[in-house]
């Protein structure tokens, strides 16, 4: 995280007049960062960061991606009294909402593991500025990023399709795309999988199907010779509900918002030591 990111987030918590932390007579203690649930972690580099700006020596005993248990020591601090309470709620937060990402992320990768090798996507349904550290928080629960912008990948969606087509839309995707650009297309059933499939589109987008739908389009691609060069996702209405339905499917990546926006926050607490 960027100093002047850091900054502002620390701006807005601890406002113009902290009176609340200065409170306490001003010394040298030790606490501790503790899981209180089972839990994926992520956030751990970003909690070391507010650590360090506030003058704290701080020891992680675990990494992003790692898995622990309730009562599980996460980081042990030493330093000012006032300046770990100040940075208390501030990495709590961050540490909390990305590990309730990540174990979401987690469940739903081992889940789809246990039928496929599928790969398990969030997408761009993020808090605005905050969404390179929700996409890793993905990738900490063993998940994949998808693309982090616009300018990663040419997603032709629905109202791409309304405006121009399909076959304007792709013409002047392909005829605009750097080499190293993929072109994504969104469809809603069989007929249009097959039309952009037989265009040479990259990537082909599955969008609100039903698992019976999917399945049925994913063999119907393979029939008529054109799975070797397309890569299927859906997305749409998925949840951890009917999320195995959809890893019997076939397809190549399974893309989520609710990893992120569905994820719930990780009870996490900081306790000072005796």
């Amino acid at each position: 995280m960027l100093n002047s990111e850091l900054e502002r987030f620390i701006q807005e918590d601890l406002g113009p007049y902290d009176l609340s932390c200065t409170l306490v007579p001003e010394r040298e203690v030790e606490a501790f960062i503790l899981a209180k649930e089972y839990c994926t972690l992520a956030g751990i580099d970003v909690a070391m960061s507010i650590f360090k700006y506030f003058g704290l020596q701080a020891v992680p005993s675990h990494s992003d991606g790692d898995q622990v248990q309730a009562g599980n020591t996460i980081i042990s601090l030493r330093g000012s009294s006032v300046s770990i309470l100040r940075a208390e709620r501030l990495s709590l937060n961050f540490l909390g909402h990305l590990s309730g990402i990540a174990t979401m992320t987690s469940k739903c990768v081992q889940i789809v593991r246990s039928f496929s090798d599928t790969r398990v996507a969030c997408t761009r349904k993020t808090i605005p500025g905050m969404r390179s550290l929700e996409k890793m928080a993905v990738v900490a629960g063993g998940g994949d990023t998808h693309r982090f912008s616009l300018s990663d990948c040419i997603m032709l969606k629905d109202n791409h399709i309304t405006l121009m087509g399909f076959e304007a839309a792709i013409s002047e995707a392909k005829k605009r795309a750097s080499f190293t650009q993929k072109i994504e297309v969104e469809v809603e059933s069989m007929e249009e999988a097959l039309l952009v499939a037989r265009m040479g589109v990259d990537i082909i987008m599955l969008d609100n199907m039903s698992p019976t739908e999917v399945l049925r389009t994913v063999q119907k691609i393979k029939k008529e010779g054109l799975k070797e060069h397309v890569i299927i996702e859906v997305s749409g209405n998925i949840t951890i509900e009917n999320l195995e339905e959809y890893a019997k499917t076939g397809v190549d990546v399974i893309s989520m918002g609710s990893l992120i926006h569905a994820a719930r926050w990780i009870d996490l607490s900081m306790e000072f030591s005796a």
